[in-house]
């Protein structure tokens, strides 16, 4: 992500935020066009944005592109489902920020998950008990003011839509 031809790319080191005075990071956050967030694990990920500070600048944040990739993305939802949890965080669930209201299943049908295919998303999202995506490496769900679209050149499918 960070060779796309970016102006300047900065790296922020969550675990160590908390540590740091907040003067000295916030402006650079609050005067980035874009922040990219890679995967991992999404609830140690979670925590480390809420204990040093960096979720709670989200909703000032408006003019910013977040660019998630896996755990980067599955982070701004309401919850990640067992499946997913590796990391047990504190409140010992599986919630997440709850940025945006729908669930993520990611590497659908990825050769380096071959245990996520669309029946265990199908599993999984009963679970989640909300709206929900599955979806491919070729696929990102794109929220603006509240919309949501999906863009795909690859293989998705939106998961307990009418809840």
């Amino acid at each position: 992500m960070t060779e796309l031809g970016w102006k300047s790319v900065g790296v922020l080191e969550l675990t160590a935020l908390p540590s740091i005075d907040k003067e000295r990071w916030v402006s650079w956050v609050r005067e980035a066009d874009a922040l990219l967030v890679n995967g991992g694990d999404a609830l140690y990920l979670c925590h480390w944005m809420r204990e040093s500070g960096l979720a709670d600048l989200f909703p000032s944040l408006r003019d910013t592109v977040y660019v998630g990739l896996s755990a980067g993305s599955m982070v701004l939802t309401p919850r990640i489902g067992e499946d997913f949890v590796g990391w047990k965080p504190p409140t010992g669930d599986d919630s997440a920020l709850g940025v945006v209201d729908f669930s993520i299943f990611p590497h659908l049908d990825s050769p380096d998950c071959p245990e996520n295919t669309m029946a265990e998303a199908e599993r999984w999202a009963a679970g989640i008990q909300g709206p929900a995506y599955a979806i491919d490496a070729q696929t990102a769900v794109k929220v603006t003011d509240g919309g949501v679209e999906v863009v795909s050149e690859g293989h998705w499918k939106q998961l307990n839509p009418a809840q």
